[in-house]
């Protein structure tokens, strides 16, 4: 059985007579990320101090590849720590310094490296996180967004083995959520680094996750893979997801996975056992190509509207939509059967040829295309397929996405845009 990277031992902490954990059992695993999700106040960040060491447990132990940090020599415990580096929620920006001053510190502060190579490996994070033009300014004359990211670009600039994001989201709009998210998920693909993340973005933050530990009552109450917690019958689910999964519909006015679920079992529930049910889905093809062109905000952008464009449409008939991964929105039609919802998507087509392609015309002068490095292409795809009550509504999906084929697609470069 694999080792856990950082495991908790009935980790108890309390702040006076309050106790904010209590008992706390996890395990955190090489190369993955990992997500603490919790109400507002439930000790998230207060876990993440005990992780970093800036907090150390009244009772129970923290292990690191299996051994006690509390039994490590004083070296084993700063090469632990050398190793990790941590996003602070309000971003900890120095107000003194520029964005290039912020991101070199800690290799300033903690290397033997020559001016020449900090400058190489900073230039190389702030052309990462699109900084390029805001190097020589200082963090109160940048959007809210690009502190975000300044903040990132100086977690990642010493090549960290473990990263740790308190709450990375916070403050952003809908659009920028999911870039920022994409932008960890991004890098921790490409680096290999280990991933432990708070946050309240749910669903959105299982689509980068690979395992999520469930806070609640001073406990961790789950631990295990995103798609194994919508399963999971416990009071945090009605309390904690109930509340905060409505997140999502500023995003794409879409359900969440988990809500998508519970109504559709409800209307399945109503129907005759041979009575139909049509699935519909949409996907944004390529979408890593469109973020590396780019970048995450203009890519989730266009992510959004496609959303918002299909609930507009799908919406008003009775359809249920929910964002099922980064990319993909899976549409279902209860009271429709196979013939209907093909007619019904053919007229979603032509109306998207029409007012959908004016309002992508809109939105490509709205933007600086002439700076685009090479064309890039937009394509949605989208498929049908019909069920049954009797039948599994993953089979019905998995039907529509191999009946998938393009309804649409635009060639953006500078010279403009063929549709």
């Amino acid at each position: 059985m694999t080792t856990p990277l950082i495991e908790f031992r009935d980790v108890t902490k309390c702040f006076g007579n309050r106790t904010v954990l209590e008992g706390v059992n996890l395990k955190i695993y090489e190369g993955e990320i990992t997500t603490i999700i919790g109400l507002s106040g439930a000790g998230k960040s207060v876990l993440l101090k005990h992780i970093i060491g800036l907090l150390k447990p009244d009772r129970g132990t923290i292990f690191f590849r299996g051994k006690p940090i509390a039994h490590m020599q004083k070296q084993e415990i700063k090469e632990f720590f050398s190793k990790m580096s941590y996003m602070f929620q309000g971003n900890a920006l120095f107000d003194s310094l520029t964005v290039y001053e912020n991101i070199a510190l800690p290799l300033v502060e903690t290397t033997n490296l020559k001016k020449d190579k900090i400058h190489r490996r900073v230039m190389a994070r702030v052309k990462q996180t699109e900084l390029t033009e805001a190097i020589h300014k200082y963090p109160s004359e940048l959007s809210g967004g690009m502190q975000k990211r300044a903040a990132l670009a100086r977690a990642l600039v010493t090549d960290p083995q473990i990263v740790l994001f308190d709450e990375p989201t916070t403050g952003q709009d809908p659009v920028r959520k999911n870039a920022i998210l994409s932008m960890i998920a991004q890098y921790q693909k490409k680096f290999g680094f280990t991933a432990i993340m708070v946050s309240h973005e749910i669903p959105d933050v299982y689509f980068i996750s690979n395992r999520v530990l469930a806070l609640y009552d001073r406990k961790i109450v789950f631990q295990g893979t995103p798609e194994e917690l919508e399963e999971f019958d416990h009071p945090f689910n009605d309390e904690v997801i109930s509340s905060l999964e409505s997140l999502q519909k500023e995003l794409t006015g879409l359900y969440s996975r988990r809500q998508f679920k519970i109504l559709n079992s409800a209307h399945l529930k109503r129907k005759r056992s041979a009575e139909p049910y049509a699935i519909v889905v949409f996907t944004l093809v390529d979408m890593n190509f469109i973020i590396a062109n780019l970048g995450s905000d203009l890519a989730y952008d266009a992510l959004q509207r496609m959303c918002t464009y299909i609930d507009k449409h799908f919406g008003v008939i009775g359809g249920l939509s929910a964002r099922f991964s980064t990319s993909e929105i899976v549409t279902m039609l209860p009271h429709s059967d196979l013939e209907e919802a093909q007619n019904i998507l053919d007229d979603f087509i032509k109306d998207f040829e029409g007012e959908g392609i004016e309002s992508f015309w809109n939105w490509i002068k709205a933007n600086k295309w002439e700076t685009i490095a090479e064309p890039v292409t937009f394509t949605i795809v989208a498929g049908v397929a019909e069920g049954t009550p009797v039948t599994k509504i993953e089979n019905a999906i998995d039907l529509a996405k191999a009946n998938q084929k393009e309804i649409w697609s635009a060639k953006v470069c500078r010279q403009g845009v063929n549709v």
